[in-house]
């Protein structure tokens, strides 16, 4: 998941974008609202975080700006202030959530999850399934089978991302923007090892695949298919 954090605090962004890391999520960092609005139009991203002070250009008009152009990410804003009359006019705008400074990190994770599973649609509210693959969103535990799979964070926000796109033929370029938090050279061959390692885990020792190499194209999370 590759999420947008607009904050110009330095060290509460950095405090922000490394725990995100630790959770698995590709973040993109801008200090200042007209950045932010220039990234959140023009890339793809999954939710975003926005501080309502920003230099520029404040939280509430990158958000109107959003809306005014279709763009429906999820956004939660982040805010010192924390009167009713601040949150419900942050609400009015168009934000999803509210959250004020200071704030837990714990809370804050639980938010982005529960924005991102609300934005996506998932059925069930802490779980992905696919075939006899099951992903806890909360616990963060993956199982083939009975078999529980250990994951690293980035292969778990790989695999995440595969499973939330189930059947879909996904590019390098989509997951580079959706797993990692920086650009790669094009000749990169990360994704292709990052991958490997994942298949390694979750299909050498069962009789039907699950990830598949689509040549040229890029990888698929499906069933019954011979490369």
């Amino acid at each position: 998941m590759r999420l947008l954090l607009v904050e110009d605090d330095k060290k509460i962004a950095l405090f922000i974008k490394n725990g995100l890391k630790q959770e698995g999520f590709a973040v993109d960092h801008a200090q200042d609202g007209q950045d932010g609005l220039h990234l959140a139009l023009s890339e793809a991203y999954d939710m975003a975080i926005i501080d309502l002070m920003l230099p520029k250009l404040d939280g509430l008009s990158i958000i109107r700006e959003l809306r005014n152009n279709n763009n429906n990410m999820p956004v939660l804003i982040l805010s010192a202030k924390s009167s009713v009359d601040e949150r419900v006019k942050g609400l009015k705008t168009g934000s999803d959530d509210y959250l004020t400074k200071p704030f837990a990190f714990s809370e804050l994770i639980a938010r982005v999850q529960a924005l991102i599973r609300r934005a996506s649609r998932v059925a069930d509210p802490s779980s992905l399934t696919f075939a006899d693959l099951t992903m806890n969103l909360h616990t963060r535990k993956v199982f083939r089978g009975e078999k529980e799979i250990d994951l690293q964070p980035l292969e778990f926000s790989l695999l995440e991302y595969m499973m939330r796109n189930a059947g879909r033929i996904v590019s390098k370029t989509m997951i580079i923007e959706h797993v990692w938090d920086y650009n790669f050279s094009p000749q990169t061959n990360v994704v292709e090892a990052r991958v490997c390692y994942l298949r390694d885990k979750i299909d050498k020792q069962f009789d039907n695949k699950l990830i598949h190499t689509i040549r040229g194209v890029g990888y698929v999370l499906r069933e019954n298919h011979q490369d």
